[in-house]
């Protein structure tokens, strides 16, 4: 009887303790949402208006002032993404240091309205999965809940971003414990519960304004193509990401890898405005005009994505793979569909393969088939009318990508 009061009494403690994760997180995933949108915004029109070739040197802006809060404020200490998450939950003893919290934040910032190519999913994980663990080292002095509480902060901070507190549940489940069980789902309930009346207050409006289509069995070949080429486009991502790291790592001039990086991002943002920060303000444009825009636009589109991403991150910018495998996988989808329409007189519906193009993307980027299906039929108004389909590009996606690579740029261990 005693174990079980015990139990109780530790069970509401997760549950309250979960909960107050949950409220810090989502006003910190919201305020860093809504001023990186508006700063991104401001400064992209700004540019565009008063000289396209300043393009060209707000990367290194942003990734300059990046490496000088890393060197004087955070001294020299470096974030290295959601494999810090991993190393903390697998060694009991490491802990996330509190100043993840300000660093992913202000560098995750500075990234995007600057125009880095990437977004700010990854620097809003960590630094709520750091408000997780500050809270446990706080509240537990056993070795129990730590995961927990991790999770907990990511729910919500994966939740709001998105605009569904199921897509932060399902990616600390998939991508962050990779496991289930009792107190896991009683934590990450309780900031998935929170969340959404966090949302109720504060909406979130669906990124992609065009409904999904009804959709018909005769269009499953191509969805099964798309899907395996969204598979194929991820592996493609991930080895640029690893590749071109690895080559920045191994220049020592702190000056020279700033600014080849960031000028070479700044010069493909010059030449493809579409490229710029995180690159959300290119979906509605393409899909709302696909005719102003040729089949080899959209393929710059596709390979340059990845390219321009991996140089904002191998050059010391904040961020992942997260939006870059949305927006590149909207890319894939419109383009394969316009292509069937033009070369074999096929009537695809073009909103839907953006859709399946995405989830297919994603779910081969982060191994996470069910985070990518419910957050891609959240994107749009309607989105749960493609369920289907969607799921069957994710599966199908993920298994062409791990039968290619045995990891993803969260797994994959470098050569000592």
């Amino acid at each position: 009887m005693k174990r079980q009061k015990v139990k109780a009494h530790n069970y509401l403690k997760l549950i309250t303790t979960s909960l107050i994760i949950a409220i810090i997180a989502s006003f910190l995933a919201f305020s860093l949402k809504k001023i990186t949108e508006f700063f991104q915004e401001y400064i992209f029109e700004l540019a565009e208006k008063q000289n396209p070739l300043l393009f060209i040197v707000l990367p290194t802006i942003g990734i300059t002032a990046i490496y000088f809060l890393r060197k004087y404020l955070f001294k020299n200490r470096k974030n290295k993404g959601i494999t810090e998450i991993y190393k903390t939950v697998d060694q009991r003893k490491d802990h996330l240091p509190f100043f993840k919290i300000p660093s992913h934040y202000f560098n995750g910032f500075l990234t995007v309205i600057f125009g880095g190519s990437t977004g700010i999913e990854v620097s809003t994980v960590v630094a709520t999965a750091t408000i997780g663990n500050s809270v446990y080292e706080k509240q537990f002095a056993a070795n129990v809940y730590k995961l927990e509480l991790i999770c907990a902060g990511v729910v919500a901070g994966v939740g709001i971003l998105f605009g569904n507190p199921l897509v932060g549940f399902l990616f600390a489940l998939e991508v962050i414990a990779r496991k289930v069980s009792k107190t896991l789902l009683i934590s990450c309930l309780s900031s998935t519960l929170l969340s959404y009346v966090f949302l109720y207050f504060f909406p979130s409006q669906p990124l992609i304004d065009i409904p999904a289509k009804e959709w018909h069995w005769v269009a499953v070949p191509f969805m099964v193509i798309l899907g395996l080429l969204g598979g194929t486009l991820s592996v493609y991502f991930t080895v640029l990401v690893i590749k071109i790291k690895e080559f920045f790592s191994g220049i020592d001039n702190n000056f020279l890898r700033v600014n080849l990086g960031a000028l070479a991002v700044g010069i493909l943002i010059c030449i493809f405005p579409f490229l710029y920060g995180d690159s959300y303000h290119s979906l509605n444009e393409l899909i709302n005009h696909p005719q102003s825009y040729s089949l080899l636009f959209l393929l710059a589109l596709i390979l340059l994505k990845p390219l321009a991403s991996s140089l904002t991150l191998g050059a010391g910018g904040d961020g992942g793979v997260f939006a870059p495998s949305i927006v590149v996988g909207a890319y894939l989808g419109l383009a394969f569909a316009m292509a069937c329409n033009s070369f074999f007189g096929t009537s695809l519906i073009l909103i839907n393969f953006v859709l399946i193009g995405i989830a297919a993307t994603l779910s081969a980027a982060i191994y996470a088939p069910f985070t990518a299906l419910i957050l891609t039929c959240s994107l749009v108004p309607n989105g749960y009318a493609l369920f289907f389909p969607v799921l069957l590009g994710c599966i199908l996606a993920q298994k062409m990508a791990q039968s290619i690579l045995p990891y993803n740029v969260y797994t994959y261990a470098p050569k000592v």
